[in-house]
């Protein structure tokens, strides 16, 4: 495949990618898989559970390891390219003509729509993973901890994370050895 054809994919890619990154998947696997055969499903979705793992744009990343495995990095460089070529001057494009559209009360009226659309979301995104989180009493201290210190004191989300991420670490580490004393403890019995 010319480097040429490979931006070309990933462009025609990039301008029907609505939605995000995950999003992406069955579009890769549909041009990758099923027309081209270049790609085997397991290897793809491989390549996207580790383009979830890195920071950045997962639609970016995924392009960037199919184009590195096809092409090398110059392979990889113009997927990375063709991804987000027309999205750019999309957005390019948007941003020139934006300030006109923010005085009009059609426009005003679209944004105060997609705010509350983007509440709705977030809130369904929140009983999502509150349905399925093993809910213990560590569970509620660390929720309500959380919770006070970002109401109460204002501190920055990125550093209650770090907080509460380092104390699930050691929490979780010393669960984990007590498990396995008491584990120890009833096999030598």
């Amino acid at each position: 495949m010319s480097l040429f054809k490979l931006f070309l994919i990933f462009m025609k890619i990039g301008a029907i990618l609505l939605g995000g990154g995950y999003v992406i998947l069955p579009i890769l696997q549909s041009e990758f898989t099923e027309k081209k055969k270049i790609l085997d499903k397991d290897e793809l979705i491989n390549y996207f559970a580790l383009s979830q793992s890195l920071p950045g744009i997962v639609a970016a990343n995924i392009s960037m390891f199919i184009g590195y495995k096809l092409r090398g990095k110059i392979g990889a460089l113009c997927a990375v390219l063709g991804i987000i070529f027309v999205p750019f001057w999309t957005i390019v494009l948007l941003a020139s003509i934006l300030s006109a559209f923010m005085e009009s009360h059609i426009m005003q009226g679209a944004l105060w729509g997609i705010g509350i659309a983007v509440i709705a979301l977030i809130l369904l995104t929140v009983r999502e993973l509150w349905q399925n989180s093993h809910k213990d009493i560590f569970f509620y201290l660390i929720f309500g901890s959380s919770l006070v210190i970002l109401v109460l004191f204002k501190l920055s989300p990125i550093n209650v994370i770090l907080i509460f991420s380092c104390i699930g670490i050691l929490y979780k580490t010393i669960e984990r050895k007590i498990k396995e004393k008491t584990q120890r403890g009833d096999s030598e019995k």
